[in-house]
């Protein structure tokens, strides 16, 4: 098959009509298919010389299922490029954000050869230059890399996001689809729990109390944060229940559950939790829960929580009956708290105790806020005083040295 390649002699957008209307109509013999390859050229030629440029994509892409079926992926590149520089052609946002949606619905509408296709949206998204114009390839993109299974190629984009917002300046219901998009494509990628975790509890932030009438359709992802951080071995640590997409399952017939649990693992210790596993094992198992996997998380966070109650100081008894283990397991524990960085401490094994001198709150509220307001009072009082100390120091040695000339005198 020979590849297109624009000439001096023909404008590209011209070669490619002829290109495909020739290989659209190959079988129909050269008596009628001559006319047609004719009458579609004219008319292209006509849409190039009014500059009708949405009228010429529309026109280019006629045959693209024709194309795609039978053409190299190399020919295909080059055809898409013409077809996509056009929009660089109208000085209209808004006809070339409409030409835009035209060729991103015919990439889009099959998934086979998934990575070209996706090759040709970044393509396109490079040669737009209106904001939401390049937003709406770009969750076609992340949309397509789902369908086809090439998530892969899209992940590494999502470094640039924060970037990408201040460009794009989304509104509400965008910037809301946009997590939830970024969300499904990681999870699909089967990547890192806590970047899923995080687009999806910024997707939930984007709801709040006002919006009651809209509130109800989080509920399925609500559910689904709530058990990707349960599930998770390495967070230990979450704000979900301050948001009010979270909380309407707490009064939710279905749900009223989940909310129960994800209050378990952020407010209580594993005594708790078995207690709420005893009655309900079946849920945890239809969420895909491991029971033996929250029995370890919930002995790691009741570890944690008891260095934030016991001032500092942790007896291994107490250590032994909260995450009921037996004696010799007392110092494992303290290790894994320590490798997962969620404590810092000091294991006195002469005394049996635990010295905590820093440790990870599993949420950070109201509470919170008072106690690390309490210990910056504490801090600055501890800085004054020693600054006073200091110079009364000073004041004093001064004193000793005026007294000490005076007698040399």
């Amino acid at each position: 098959m020979t590849t297109v390649v624009p000439t001096s002699e023909e404008d590209p957008a011209l070669a490619v009509v002829r290109f495909a209307s020739e290989l659209a109509w190959a079988d129909a013999g050269p008596e009628i298919a001559e006319p047609q390859v004719t009458r579609l050229c004219v008319e292209a030629q006509e849409c190039i010389v009014m500059g009708r440029w949405f009228d010429l994509v529309s026109l280019m892409l006629t045959s693209a299922d024709v194309i795609f079926s039978k053409v190299s992926e190399k020919d295909l590149e080059c055809i898409f490029t013409v077809i996509c520089n056009v929009v660089t052609k109208s000085e209209s946002p808004d006809e070339a954000l409409e030409m835009a949606k035209l060729i991103s619905a015919k990439i889009t509408q099959q998934t086979d050869k998934p990575a070209l296709r996706l090759k040709i949206l970044f393509n396109l998204y490079n040669l737009l230059e209106n904001p939401y114009s390049r937003f709406y390839v770009y969750m076609k993109a992340l949309n397509l890399a789902i369908d086809g299974k090439v998530t892969e190629n899209v992940v590494p984009s999502f470094k640039n996001i924060d970037s990408f917002l201040k460009e794009w300046n989304l509104g509400l219901l965008d910037e809301r689809n946009l997590f939830l998009a970024i969300a499904n494509v990681l999870r699909e990628n089967k990547s890192s729990g806590k970047d899923s975790f995080r687009f999806l509890t910024k997707y939930l932030a984007t709801y709040s109390t006002e919006d009651a009438l809209t509130l109800g359709e989080a509920k399925e992802e609500a559910v689904r944060t709530v058990v990707e951080f349960v599930k998770a071995p390495d967070m230990f640590q979450c704000d979900l229940l301050d948001l009010p997409a979270v909380g309407q399952l707490e009064k939710d017939a279905k749900y009223a559950l989940v909310y129960q649990l994800l209050k378990i693992f952020l407010t209580q210790r594993l005594d708790a939790y078995l207690e709420f596993e005893a009655a309900n094992s079946t849920l945890l198992k239809s969420y895909g829960l491991v029971h033996e996997d929250c029995i370890a998380k919930m002995r790691l966070i009741s570890l944690l929580d008891l260095g934030s109650d016991e001032n500092g100081q942790i007896p291994y008894n107490l250590i032994k009956d909260t995450l009921q283990i037996n004696d010799d397991e007392v110092e494992l524990w303290v290790v894994k708290a320590i490798t997962a960085k969620l404590i810092d401490c000091k294991i006195d094994q002469m005394n049996e105790v635990v010295i905590v001198s820093r440790c990870t709150e599993r949420v950070f509220g109201q509470h919170q806020w008072q106690a690390l307001k309490t210990k910056l009072a504490t801090w600055r009082g501890n800085v004054a005083n020693v600054i006073s100390t200091i110079q009364a120091s000073r004041i004093t040695e001064d004193g000793s040295q005026g007294v000490q000339g005076l007698m040399i005198r």
